[in-house]
């Protein structure tokens, strides 16, 4: 297995050297097919993601819209689990420097054991952890050590109407990134909040310690440079689970569909 050790964090490493116009992409591990998640975590890192984000498949995926959640019913009736998971990264830091993160639910976490996941994650090379669905006081009253313990970055997120005092209690208790939710809907959704500009303005104005991410309707280039207008950058997923879900040629449609979205993108961000 690939151990981490001391080395530095590469999600760190990353925000240090680039402030803006930073793509997340997501992608259901074990989708489309059970051994399709090497292959898709290499061709993202070699068409240029910034951030890769793999989502660990639940039947519940409470936080995603239909694209999304299709895509967890096929991996899991493709076998997809987590101990599989992390089968399937074994040694995927040898080839791959791109920082990763796991997006998941806390219910097969809770099954998997929280430190087991985290020491397991940290093995393979893993960099950060999402879990919608983890009350920030169980985080800091009962995980939060492990996550500490392995050299993992732990992501909130936060939506519109998420109060400023909350915003401020996540942005001190997040060790990555913060993921700035577009909308109160799910992934996918083509619904916006009213004053979304504002909303990331908002944000931006409150100089937070941690990164903001935009995710929840980023699609294309237009969506994408408009999210990194208030932001360091921008989480896409269910376009890009779109494209795969028709695709003969994994390595193609995803340098294309990265070329689509970052192809001459000039992002200044807003003052």
């Amino acid at each position: 297995m690939y151990l981490t050790g001391k080395m530095k964090n590469k999600l760190d490493k990353l925000f240090s050297e680039k402030k803006r116009g930073i793509l997340n992409m997501y992608y259901t591990a074990g989708y489309p097919k059970l051994d399709s998640t090497a292959e898709v975590l290499k061709a993202l890192a070699d068409a240029g993601a910034d951030i890769i984000e793999i989502g660990i498949p639940y039947s519940d995926p409470i936080a995603d819209g239909p694209v999304i959640q299709q895509s967890n019913m096929q991996a899991l009736e493709n076998g997809m689990r987590i101990a599989v998971l992390f089968e399937q990264l074994n040694g995927f830091r040898y080839e791959l420097q791109t920082p990763v993160i796991l997006m998941g639910y806390m219910n097969p976490v809770l099954q998997f054991g929280v430190e087991k996941f985290c020491a397991s994650a940290a093995a393979v090379g893993v960099d950060g952890v999402i879990l919608p669905d983890l009350p920030m006081y169980e985080f800091e009253s009962q995980y939060q050590p492990f996550f500490k313990k392995h050299n993992l970055r732990f992501i909130f997120l936060v939506t519109p109407e998420t109060s400023e005092e909350r915003i401020r209690q996540i942005d001190k208790l997040s060790s990555g990134f913060i993921y700035a939710v577009s909308s109160s809907s799910t992934t996918g959704s083509t619904a916006v909040v009213k004053d979304q500009a504002g909303y990331l303005k908002k944000l931006q104005n409150m100089k937070l310690n941690n990164p903001v991410l935009v995710g929840f309707g980023i699609k294309d280039k237009e969506t994408f440079d408009a999210a990194c207008g208030h932001s360091n950058g921008a989480i896409i997923g269910s376009a890009y689970i779109n494209v795969l879900k028709n695709s003969d040629d994994i390595r193609q449609t995803t340098k294309e569909f990265i070329n689509r979205v970052k192809g001459g993108a000039h992002l200044p961000i807003s003052k």
